[in-house]
């Protein structure tokens, strides 16, 4: 089976790429400690804007380099093992999606000498690192084959979600049904696994 099944290539569906990443991560990205991370911010620097921009800069950056490992690695590991993979992976994030983050403070890196812009952009690009936003914005690199169309997706799905964080704070988190939307990215994520694996069986 041709390699396009797993990423179909910016040229035939970039709508679909960007829209898919927004969905997935701003529902991934509710009560995610990177969310959090934006209200303690906005809590302590009362500067929306300049965290609101560093947040913006710090996930172009973040996730661009994401998306790019995950569409050369579907390049170079051209085979149904890494498509089967990558499917596996999705599955894997339906379920660490449905586990709620703690934020500990003292990952976050302090305010000192740096400002409100340059602090939010280091400190939301080191706790993004790992993240189940950033792991699956390497996911959906490989998906979609599409390094552009998925950094910008993952980004705006981010700034979907952080910026009103950063405007209402914890009132957002009270009043949002954590359980409810942490369920449907997790159905998201198991649907883009399971579609995965159909095509890569040959059902689809």
């Amino acid at each position: 089976m041709p390699l396009s099944c797993l990423s179909p290539g910016p040229e035939k569906r970039p709508l679909e790429a960007m829209l898919t990443s927004t969905a997935v991560v701003a529902l991934a990205e509710i009560g995610d400690k990177t969310q959090l991370l934006a209200i303690v911010l906005a809590t302590r620097f009362k500067r929306p804007v300049p965290i609101v921009l560093g947040i913006l800069a710090a996930t172009l950056a973040n996730h661009f380099l994401a998306a790019l490992v995950g569409e050369q690695a579907a390049v170079f590991l051209d085979g149904r093992w890494f498509r089967y993979l990558v499917a596996a992976s999705f599955i894997v994030m339906a379920g660490w999606t449905l586990i709620p983050d703690k934020f500990d403070e003292a990952e976050e890196a302090r305010p000192a000498r740096f400002g409100v812009f340059v602090t939010t952009l280091i400190s939301f690009f080191l706790v993004e690192m790992g993240d189940k936003t950033q792991l699956a914005t390497i996911a959906l690199g490989a998906r979609f084959h599409s390094v552009v169309q998925v950094m910008l997706g993952t980004t705006l799905g981010m700034m979907i979600a952080n910026v009103p964080a950063v405007f209402l704070g914890n009132a957002l988190i009270k009043r949002v049904p954590l359980n409810v939307v942490r369920t449907a990215a997790a159905l998201l994520f198991l649907a883009i696994g399971l579609w995965l694996l159909a095509e890569t069986a040959g059902l689809m």
